[in-house]
């Protein structure tokens, strides 16, 4: 009995190292170096000075330029799985019960649902190129669809339906609104990344004010798609049920005409006072789908419509509610975009809601959007419908800044390379940002924007400018055609110098300055905000539970894209970082995303997690139990995620130490069953004796 148990305590060390040992935290290949990232420097060149390196450093400088080039070394990514592949693990899960798939469609012009062609950010050396311009963005149509694929059609989105932005972008954060004149707050926040350990992570937040009055004197168009292929469920009957959740939240102040499309356009319902809201229902809920799909023909009319009902100082916007599909007249989706820019610059603004499956051109209705200072969102669901049209309808209506652009100068003495996650899209030309004709994105009233630099800290300056942005803080630099270099950029910019030194600010120990310059609705000159910002240093477990969050929903965007800098990301690791991060019951939205990156896991056949562990020779893999933290509840997963984030050498030993003390207590509790089983048996023999003799014959 006690050799058993001295077997069992020993198994029972084993088990606990390897269980407490281990986290789902990495999923990296064992094959990977340290720095699973995979990072394009091939084009960078050694770091270059304002003078030439003394001779006594020149070997130093050798080192930090080698050391950098080891830890950025790419490592290929594994092929993207094909829609086939895809529809095949969908079955497969679903218990031989065959689902309906949807198209995933292959492009613009190819049939399907149509995405465009995303290709991710990449590293950039900060020595070569410092500022980092781009457009905010308030859409949250991908989210949405990539919702659609998972929880209802039970298939991996396509790769290219994943803009991370929009999925970070989907939820409501912590951020304290504005309170003084601008329109909105600003928030940065840096902490450890969690994906890849040796870099960092900062996030920049944005708030827009909240109305605290009514809200402006509104002319609203709604443009409905009446067209055979909205003969669907999912499309003229939601936007129906839809449009109406929105008719019921107008007012006197609120006028509203009806535009429809179909082989032809047509005027529907002449402006109407929000306060005739039966009529207007009535309007929409008569509404009845068949025909070709001639959307260029619509819009035009819509918009003509808002310029007879124009309202100054107040909201004139078109609402389209559309599955894309235009495939009569105007169908050039470069027309449409310049007719809606030019609308916006009028000041008639373009919102899109989009709908169905099978054929829905989110490329055309995201670009179109881009251009129209307006939002897109999809609409999946009456839930959906709700948020977009009832519970952030002061956000889709009213604007309250517009050509909002965001510059972030970064200091090459603090930081070696970044990368901005998601924005591909939105990225804009350095010299465009103290362009005041060059569109941006708007923000509207209670709306949140979140963007996320990876960043991989270092001592390389070398930073590049443009003749037309302002000078740079952290360095001095010359003209750049007389740099070198000068070939691989525009003739306008600028670059350092051979005489070129760092400035001041470089040696504050700044990582980042943010520069954000935004225009009132109405037009006008910008206004010019500047923030700048140092590492906090603190460990991703110390960051708020809102950046916890966000990086999870990017992580979970770059493992759903297959991204090659997913670094030890997995789906296992994203669910218990936004469980530990969810916060409030209230926040129903953080829950439901823990059930779309479940779905993901089981699509994806993701693989009991693997998490790399330290040996004295050698780095092991070994594979760990998953505990789902869904169902351990957010304490467990807290507890678990501050496990994950000790030295996993620590973690190791205190797993033995733990694994000993199971076993000390397996043998005592031994031991004790072997002493009660012995008297046990002698009592039985006692007893046993004692009913013979009592049986016994006497003589």
């Amino acid at each position: 009995m006690v050799r058993a148990h001295l077997v069992l305590g020993a198994g029972l060390v084993t088990v606990t190292g390897i269980i407490l040992g281990c986290g789902e935290g990495a999923v990296a290949p064992v094959s990977a170096p340290a720095a699973a990232t995979s990072r394009k420097f091939d084009e960078l060149e050694a770091p270059r000075y304002a003078a030439a390196p003394q001779p006594a450093t020149q070997a130093a400088n050798d080192a930090v330029a080698a050391s950098a080039a080891l830890a950025t070394e790419g490592v290929p990514a594994p092929a993207p799985a094909s829609p086939a592949d895809s529809s095949v693990a969908a079955l497969s899960v679903q218990s031989g019960r065959e689902e309906s798939r949807v198209d995933l469609g292959r492009g613009p012009g190819e049939g399907g649902d149509q995405f465009a062609s995303i290709a991710e950010n990449e590293f950039l050396a900060t020595r070569d190129t410092p500022l980092s311009t781009f457009s905010i963005d308030v859409d949250t149509a991908s989210y949405a669809k990539t919702r659609s694929y998972l929880l209802e059609h039970h298939q991996l989105p396509p790769p290219d339906a994943v803009r991370i932005e929009e999925l970070i972008n989907y939820f409501d954060y912590a951020y304290a609104g504005p309170t003084d004149e601008h329109p909105f707050a600003v928030h940065l926040e840096t902490a450890e990344c969690p994906w890849q350990a040796d870099h960092r992570l900062v996030r920049v937040g944005i708030q827009g004010k909240r109305l605290s009055g009514e809200r402006p004197v509104s002319n609203l168009v709604f443009l409905i798609d009446v067209s055979g292929s909205m003969n669907e469920p999912n499309k003229l009957p939601l936007v129906q049920r839809s449009l109406s959740l929105l008719v019921r939240q107008l007012g006197e102040n609120d006028r509203v005409a009806i535009v429809v499309y179909a082989g032809a356009a047509g005027l529907v319902l002449p402006p109407t006072s929000g306060t005739e809201q039966n009529t207007i229902l009535a309007a929409v809920e008569n509404l009845r789908a068949g025909g070709s799909t001639n959307g260029g023909q619509g819009i035009h009319l819509a918009y003509a419509t808002a310029r007879q009902n124009f309202i100054r100082h107040g909201t004139n916007r078109v609402l389209l509610c559309t599955d894309g599909d235009f495939n009569v007249g105007v169908t050039s989706t470069g027309e449409l975009v310049r007719l809606a820019a030019e609308q916006a610059k009028a000041g008639i603004y373009l919102s899109i809601l989009g709908f169905g499956y099978g054929n829905h051109n989110d490329a055309m209705l995201e670009e179109l959007s881009n251009k129209a200072n307006g939002n897109y969102a999809f609409i999946d669901s009456d839930a959906e419908a709700r948020k977009v049209l009832v519970e952030q309808m002061q956000g889709t209506l009213v604007t309250i800044a517009k050509d909002v652009k965001l510059q972030v100068e970064f200091n090459p003495a603090t930081v070696a390379a970044y990368r901005l996650i998601g924005y591909e899209n939105r990225r804009l030309a350095d010299r465009d940002f103290n362009d005041d004709t060059k569109d941006a994105g708007d923000i509207g009233a209670g709306h949140s924007v979140t963007a996320l630099y990876e960043l991989v800290p270092a001592s390389v300056d070398s930073p590049l400018g443009k003749s037309e942005v302002d000078p740079l803080k952290y360095q001095e630099t010359g003209d750049r055609s007389q740099g070198p270099g000068a070939s691989r950029q525009t003739a306008d910019s600028r670059l350092p110098t051979p005489d070129s030194r760092l400035t001041e600010a470089a040696a504050s120990g700044e990582l980042l300055t943010l520069k954000l310059r935004y225009q009132p609705p109405a037009g006008g000159q910008s206004t010019l905000l500047t923030f700048p910002l140092k590492d906090s240093g603190q460990r991703f477990g110390s960051a708020s539970s809102d950046m916890q969050f966000a990086s999870a929903v990017a992580s979970f965007g770059m493992l759903l894209r297959n991204s090659k800098f997913k670094g030890q990301s997995s789906y296992a690791a994203v669910l218990e970082t936004a469980a530990a991060a969810r916060g409030e019951v209230k926040h129903e939205l953080r829950a439901e995303f823990l059930k779309l990156v479940e779905a993901a896991k089981r699509l994806s056949g993701e693989p009991i997690g693997m998490a790399p562990l330290w040996l004295p020779t050698q780095r092991t893999a070994l594979v760990c139990g998953t505990v789902e933290a869904s169902l351990a509840g957010q304490f467990t997963a807290r507890l678990r995620n501050w496990w994950s984030s000790l030295p996993i050498g620590h973690v190791f030993l205190l797993g033995i130490l733990a694994g000993v003390a199971a076993a000390i207590g397996a043998l005592v509790v031994g031991v004790r069953l072997a002493r009660w089983q012995a008297q046990w048996a002698s009592q039985h023999v006692v007893t046993e004796k004692i009913a013979r003799s009592k049986l016994a014959p006497r003589s």
